[in-house]
């Protein structure tokens, strides 16, 4: 890649500060400071539940964890909106990640400790150093709203306020940055064009299967609710619930405006395709009639208790996605 690509976005590395020793409450204990519409970054991994508030993680990018004994790293790019999990361990060795200070195409490139590559955090790729070339393995990983994290994993765990800096969380440090039709910030027109397909800042849920990119804009699935459509050759859901407040809006999250939250899964479960349908905020099979939340559990019907396969994808603002995937499919609606 050209370095004219890269532009600097903080005068040193960690200026934003990652975290590393994450502490967890439960979310009956962080009920007390964040509130039910709030967005978290929800995983879960080995039937270990976890969610990384992004009242949090717009103050530090990245959390370097583990869960059920596995090293993950957790990032969100607030100038992207784009919330990305992956593994960390490579070749047998276990990396730590860090803000390196610099964008590329206003998109976070992190750095590791070990090697001190460069890595780019919208595609996982390395981009600079010893590991240019190399890939991060994408965990699946979605913004949802804490009341619906907290209803699928009671028992879950929560990233706690207690990291270690004196950060105003629960206030937004971006204001009024996801205004849809506003150009992106430290986004160089001169090395990349904006792709006017969509305006900047439309939300898309975009995924990757194989070769083929797809995206799906928030304005259409709003609407539709739930998709079933084909990427790459692979039947897939997705699945859109209003309700989840943007991070990027108001001073205060809790009372900024309501944007929603999507689901990407494999409609293929134990070698039945299967079709949905949106009926309020849930999503029903047409084949047995299961209800179905969010994120892809089956919570009542002939599948309860089942569990659509996650495909890793973000909530991104277009022109990220778009500078990424020049050539990715948009999805234009029903018919």
């Amino acid at each position: 890649m050209p370095y004219s690509e890269i532009l600097a976005g903080n005068p040193r590395r960690d200026g934003i500060p990652p975290i590393d020793n994450p502490n967890f409450t439960t979310p009956a204990s962080a009920s007390d400071w964040i509130k039910d519409l709030e967005p978290v970054i929800a995983l879960e991994r080995n039937g270990v539940a976890k969610a990384y508030p992004l009242q949090i993680l717009t103050w530090h990018e990245i959390v370097n964890d583990e869960v059920a004994g596995e090293p993950i790293l957790v990032t969100f790019c607030p100038l992207c909106n784009s919330a990305l999990a992956f593994e960390r361990t490579l070749n047998g060795v276990v990396h730590d990640f860090g803000v390196s200070g610099n964008l590329r195409h206003s998109d976070l490139i992190m750095w590791d400790r070990q090697t001190e590559s460069w890595w780019q955090q919208l595609t996982g790729e390395g981009i600079v150093g010893q590991l240019a070339g190399t890939k991060l393995k994408f965990i699946p990983a979605s913004i949802i709203s804490f009341a619906d994290f907290a209803a699928a994993h009671p028992d879950g765990a929560v990233l706690s306020r207690d990291t270690g800096f004196d950060r105003a969380y629960g206030q937004n440090p971006y204001v009024g940055y996801d205004r849809v039709d506003e150009p992106p910030f430290l986004f160089d027109t001169r090395v990349q064009a904006l792709d006017g397909r969509l305006q900047p800042k439309e939300r898309v849920a975009g995924f990757n299967i194989g070769d083929a990119a797809a995206a799906f804009p928030f304005s259409i699935l709003n609407k539709e609710r739930a998709v079933n459509y084909s990427v790459g050759g692979t039947d897939v859901a997705v699945f859109f619930k209003p309700g989840t407040k943007s991070a990027l809006d108001g001073l205060l999250i809790g009372e900024s405006d309501e944007i929603g939250a999507s689901g990407v899964f494999e409609a293929t479960l134990d070698g039945t395709k299967l079709t949905f349908r949106s009926e309020g905020d849930a999503f029903i099979d047409n084949e047995t009639n299961s209800t179905w939340n969010i994120l892809g559990q089956a919570v009542s019907g002939p599948m309860a208790g089942a569990k659509l396969t996650k495909i890793p994808h973000g909530d991104h603002f277009w022109f990220a996605w778009g500078a990424f995937n020049p050539d990715t499919e948009i999805y234009r609606g029903a018919g």
